[in-house]
């Protein structure tokens, strides 16, 4: 059974995710550490419970999900699993660096590409990938259907959904993803969003006034 650990790292208060289950066979999903009493913080987390990161996944890659990237990647000697198409959203982060003065992004080497067709096995636990672009150009959720879990990144928000005005957003495009991948699945999954509480599809397709016009 997987359990899930959510911490809220960096200014922009992002969501980061650390999902195991009885094998202790660990993974780690969009680490926002970004300073060292926040990698610090993860790091204590899995050490005193003596798991075993084996993956380091990215929903998308605005500068808020990467942030820790290089830390988990370097600490764990772990390869990084993310949509192709992301490693544009990847490089556009180094702007944003000199923007908000942070220090620059090192895009890691050690890359492994995922897309619907991929599974993510860790311990006795699977992830499928769901594409669902429009925040970013190729986000990726990630979804437990015997749990009813899914990893959503900023696709969709507890009230909200993701911004569209950042580079490779597009309004249109995200809404679809919203009605054709997430508004599809049984009404009790929990959304774990990029920001914010937990929620549901039930509860998102009955209150959210960013899609109360989709029909699932």
């Amino acid at each position: 059974m997987i359990s899930i650990q959510q911490y809220t790292f960096n200014e922009f208060q992002e969501n980061t995710y650390v999902l195991f289950d009885e094998t202790k066979e660990a993974i780690i999903i969009d680490p926002g550490c970004m300073y060292k009493h926040e990698e610090n913080e993860l790091a204590l987390f899995i050490r005193n419970n003596q798991l075993n990161v084996v993956k380091l996944l990215n929903t998308h890659c605005h500068i808020d999900h990467v942030l820790g990237n290089d830390f988990v990647m370097n600490t764990y000697k772990i390869p990084l699993y993310l949509h192709q198409e992301e490693l544009k959203t990847y490089n556009d982060t180094k702007r944003w660096t000199v923007m908000f003065n942070m220090p620059d992004i090192i895009i890691p080497e050690n890359l492994i590409f995922i897309d619907e067709s991929t599974e993510i096995i860790f311990g006795n636990s699977k992830l499928t990938c769901l594409f669902v672009p429009g925040h970013s150009i190729a986000s990726i959720a990630f979804y437990n259907k015997e749990q009813h879990i899914l990893i959503g990144g900023d696709v969709i928000f507890n009230g909200g959904i993701g911004r569209t005005d950042l580079p490779g957003g597009n309004l249109t495009t995200l809404l679809q993803s919203i009605q054709i991948k997430v508004y599809t699945l049984p009404n009790e999954t929990i959304i774990y969003s990029g920001h914010g509480e937990t929620t549901t599809v039930g509860f998102e397709k009955q209150n959210n006034p960013f899609t109360k016009n989709l029909i699932a």
